[in-house]
């Protein structure tokens, strides 16, 4: 497998392409063919996709191709390939969930976004690999950078797909840490936008759960982004993504802060030079990166509580479920699953309140550092993806800790990575953390900041 470098990994795009669809000198069939391609070439190592169906996706890319030829795409992402993670459903594939409970699953339904994602002219090509229930037993998805080490999770197979070439975006979901920790450990690009900016459709049953995009550059992952939320909005009762059709300019920061999350102090010596290196660069292109304001300093102490904040919040609302689940599929779920379950059941109904009054805590203090800071600037993961042992069952979180993830999954507000920086010839990542509903801001930020760097 080759080894990463940012300056040198040079992954698959749309937004660049469809000018040839306008031409003449390409079309989405032909476009879909090279995806097919790397997927043939890949898929039987890697193992991104639980399905997917070429001839399905071929009748749809000819449908594409003609309205392109006739000057009339539904959007400009008509006739993109996307991976959807398997936790979402889809009319034309099972929503298995990685999962033995739900084996052969099949509703026929399509989600809120897989709908917008139709409507708009995207080619729902298959679903991606999660991890199961989106927690901690690992789908047997591998890193592409190297098979030996995860590709994070639980969106799996979406980071996977994107970064080997197969597909130029795919949709992923985050509660603790699943679309920013993949993409770090895999070197895409990705979005986890304000809770609730993208319609969640049948999932709504967890508060911090986030549905994003995986891609290989700013402008596919905006424009999936905002495609999916012109058409399906947010989730109820919510604003959804607030943003330009079009991918917002790149804009350079005036100040940006450093936020010191629960994995600071996991990272190794050669991962932490990489990461202070970074800063250096920033603030080599004039760029202020904070570190001992008190706002910083007030958040970050809060912060702290991140992961185990999140193990309420999530233990708590997930345990009804689960326990249905358990009692209708006997051996249904694994032995991580049924851990997390035991674990869940000694927390009340107090314990799940005082973790919300903390997380409006951690939310209350990111506010206020709207004045100082135009975004906060942080490890995207613990390190780069550690190997995985698929026999060892011991490990509680085999496709890496949430603790770069679980703070900023907890405030609600949006991330981007920077996929700027290589340890050992694996990509690792930054993330960029804006204000709640400063999504198009922090997406042009990222890009400004990638651009230069």
């Amino acid at each position: 497998m080759p080894s990463y470098h940012p300056r040198t990994a040079a992954g698959l795009t749309w937004h660049d392409a469809t000018a040839g669809f306008r031409e003449g000198r390409d079309t989405p069939r032909a476009y879909l063919e090279r995806c097919l391609g790397v997927i043939a070439a890949r898929e039987e190592e890697l193992r991104a996709f639980v399905v997917y169906d070429p001839d399905f996706a071929r009748q749809q890319a000819d449908d594409s191709s003609a309205r392109w030829a006739a000057g009339a795409p539904l959007s400009t992402i008509d006739g993109m390939p996307i991976g959807i993670k398997d936790l979402i459903e889809t009319r034309d594939f099972p929503t298995q969930m990685g999962c033995a409970a739900y084996a052969g699953n099949f509703p026929r339904r399509d989600s809120a976004m897989i709908q917008a994602l139709k409507q708009a002219g995207a080619i729902i090509l298959g679903k991606t690999v999660t991890t199961e229930l989106g927690q901690s037993e690992p789908g047997p998805t591998k890193n592409p950078w190297d098979a030996t080490r995860t590709p994070g999770g639980s969106s799996s197979g979406s980071a996977a797909a994107v970064a080997a070439g197969m597909v130029p975006a795919a949709i992923g979901t985050q509660v603790g840490g699943s679309i920013i920790r993949p993409a770090a450990f895999c070197g895409n690009v990705a979005l986890k936008p304000t809770q609730g900016g993208i319609h969640r459709g049948e999932r709504q049953g967890s508060s911090q759960s986030t549905a994003g995009i995986h891609a290989n550059s700013y402008e596919d992952m905006w424009q999936v982004a905002i495609e999916i939320a012109k058409r399906a909005g947010g989730d109820p009762g919510t604003l959804g993504l607030v943003g330009p059709d079009t991918p917002p300019h790149p804009a350079r920061p005036q100040t940006l802060g450093l936020l010191k999350t629960e994995a600071w102090a996991m990272l190794r010596p050669a991962e932490r030079e990489a990461f202070e290196a970074l800063l250096e660069r920033i603030r080599a292109l004039g760029i202020p990166v904070l570190t001992d304001h008190p706002a910083l300093a007030a958040l970050e102490r809060i912060a702290a509580q991140g992961k185990a904040v999140t193990a309420v919040i999530v233990g708590f609302e997930n345990r009804w479920a689960l326990l249905n689940l358990e009692a209708n599929h006997p051996g249904g779920l694994s032995a991580r699953a049924i851990a997390r379950l035991r674990a869940s059941e000694a927390l009340t109904a107090e314990d799940y309140r005082a973790a919300l009054a903390t997380r409006e805590e951690m939310r209350t203090a990111m506010a206020r550092l709207a004045p100082v800071v135009d975004a906060l600037i942080a490890p995207a993961a613990p390190g780069i993806a550690p190997v995985w042992d698929p026999d060892d069952t011991q490990d509680p979180r085999p496709t890496g800790d949430i603790a770069a993830n679980a703070a900023t999954s907890a405030l609600g507000v949006p991330c981007v990575t920077l996929p700027v920086m290589a340890v050992e010839g694996m990509p690792f990542g930054a993330q960029l953390i804006g204000q709640a509903h400063q999504d198009a801001r922090t997406a042009a930020t990222a890009h400004w900041l990638h651009s230069r760097l």
